[in-house]
């Protein structure tokens, strides 16, 4: 199955997790093993059952408003347990840091008197918001859930991407892709021992219950969605119900003397957490958008009363701007006085004039990124881009350089990806999702690994064609043979997601 794995697509410069030149790679030994067992008409037929189970349950996402299966690659990801340990160690640094940083930007502003980051870079973001000012959660948890991308480069080592701590999604992917590959892969899930993901809804509503308003001994959790047509929605509902909690919109709220209230067939009960998955510009007419109708008017006088806590809180997206995103290895210093365990990747600054001269020199070699795009919108890879593109991408970035970054072409690590009834490398990178109780920051084992389907394609997002893998974070030393680990993973899954997945 094997055999001109190389020459089927992706590119000879980038570092590929399962072989090493002609050697495998000691986390792939025993998948390598098993899948040799298996003809290739028999892996077809598997992702033919694979794609059809998903499009039946409803594991879709929308694209320009067509729903669609959500693409689901037969073959996992393997994380070795040692490596998953530094993965693991950075993220929740990041997080820590993050929390500080924002309870600092949104109330005493130490981090702009010292220089560590300039006040202008924060006043100027799109999603800095003078309404969470001085807001103080119950817990002192702003970011309860995130999701920090990473990408793999060249030479082995994994690197942050970008920040997600606004409304981070894709987490019902990786519990509904591990009951996939579990029933797809049967006896290669039983060859390996795997880290479980089955517990996530309890990890998160613990730490919704955790962010309850003073006082509030048992907290009524809700999670809030756009609606039925929003992108999301499968998961907004998986999450939900996983969690034993309701699902309600902003119809379903109504707010009374500071208190936030929902409609039930016996009348008005009070609600005490909301994880809200919507933006913060559409949560309150009275506060943001006035037109909006997707959240509940006064829910955010209600917040700063601390009769209701939104998770994640308001103005955590200024977290997620890249040119933020920049200064955080700074903060991670001036925060936590450590060196980050998780290292950028190299980015320019364009508000910088030696550096926006010098990236506008090298626009065809470089990525730029709007700073608050997101999706892989607006991302214009230079060595892939037409000269319109680049004289509009340079009058675009000389008209407005704080709206903009600069950074090399990262080659993307790849993973064995079966498409179109052949095996190749393909681009993927990686989400890990932290949950944050205020006491312990927890990170979901495995994330989200995201692939780009195209052959050389370095862009993985699902709005441009990429699919998903299951991540596979091995519980023991590499070699280590048990069905418990993952048989239990496997069970907890089933009885926890047993009755479709919306």
């Amino acid at each position: 199955m094997f055999e001109g794995y190389g020459s089927t697509g992706g590119d000879s410069t980038a570092y590929d997790e399962m072989f090493d030149g002609d050697q495998l790679r000691s986390p792939y030994l025993r998948l390598r093993d098993s899948l040799d067992t298996m003809t290739t008409p028999e892996l077809v037929a598997r992702v033919e059952s694979l794609q059809a189970g998903y499009l039946n349950q409803g594991v879709t996402f929308d694209i320009g408003g067509e729903e669609r299966a959500m693409p689901l690659d037969i073959l996992p990801r393997v994380i070795e347990m040692d490596t998953w340990s530094v993965i693991e160690r950075g993220v929740q640094q990041r997080v820590r840091a993050l929390e500080r940083f924002l309870a600092d930007v949104y109330d005493a502003g130490h981090v702009f008197d010292d220089g560590v980051v300039p006040r202008r870079v924060i006043t100027t973001s799109s999603h800095f918001h003078r309404e969470a000012a001085n807001v103080r959660p119950p817990n002192g948890v702003r970011v309860h859930v995130s999701g920090i991308d990473l990408i793999r480069d060249d030479s082995g080592e994994f690197r942050v991407l970008e920040d997600n701590v606004r409304v981070p999604s894709g987490v019902s992917y990786v519990m509904t892709n591990r009951r996939a590959i579990s029933t797809a892969l049967p006896e290669t899930t039983a060859q390996h021992r795997i880290r479980p993901v089955a517990g996530y809804p309890q990890r998160l509503l613990a730490a919704l219950r955790a962010a309850a308003p003073a006082g509030v001994t048992d907290p009524t959790v809700v999670v809030l969605t756009p609606g039925v047509y929003n992108g999301a929605y499968f998961e907004h509902a998986l999450l939900a119900r996983t969690m034993g909690v309701e699902l309600v919109e902003g119809r379903d709220l109504v707010c009374r003397r500071g208190e936030v209230m929902m409609r039930t067939t016996k009348g008005l009960a009070p609600v005490h957490v909301i994880y809200r998955r919507i933006d913060d510009e559409y949560l309150d007419p009275v506060h943001f958008r006035a037109d909006s109708m997707l959240g509940c008017p006064g829910m955010i006088d209600a917040a700063r009363a601390g009769n209701v806590t939104l998770a994640n809180a308001v103005g955590n997206g200024v977290a997620d701007d890249k040119l933020v995103y920049t200064y955080l290895p700074d903060i991670i210093r001036y925060y936590l006085a450590e060196e980050p365990l998780l290292r950028n990747v190299d980015t320019w600054r364009l508000g910088e004039p030696e550096a926006r001269e010098e990236v506008l020199d090298r626009l065809d070699e470089l990525v730029l990124k709007p700073v608050d795009g997101s999706g892989g919108k607006g991302i214009v890879i230079g060595p892939q881009a037409t000269p319109a593109e680049l004289d509009d991408l340079r009058a675009k970035v000389l008209e407005d350089p704080r709206s903009w970054i600069a950074q090399p072409v990262v080659q993307l690590s790849t993973v064995p990806t079966f498409v179109d009834g052949e095996l190749g490398p393909r681009h993927v990178d990686l989400r890990p999702f932290a949950v944050n109780d205020g006491e312990r920051v927890w990170v979901l084992p495995g994330g989200l690994t995201r692939v780009a389907l195209g052959k050389g394609e370095l862009i993985v997002n699902s709005s441009r064609g990429g699919g998903t893998k299951d991540t596979w974070v091995l519980a023991g030393p590499v070699g280590q043979v048990s069905g418990h680990v993952s048989g239990q993973a496997s069970t907890q899954a089933s009885s926890q997601l047993q009755g479709g997945t919306a």
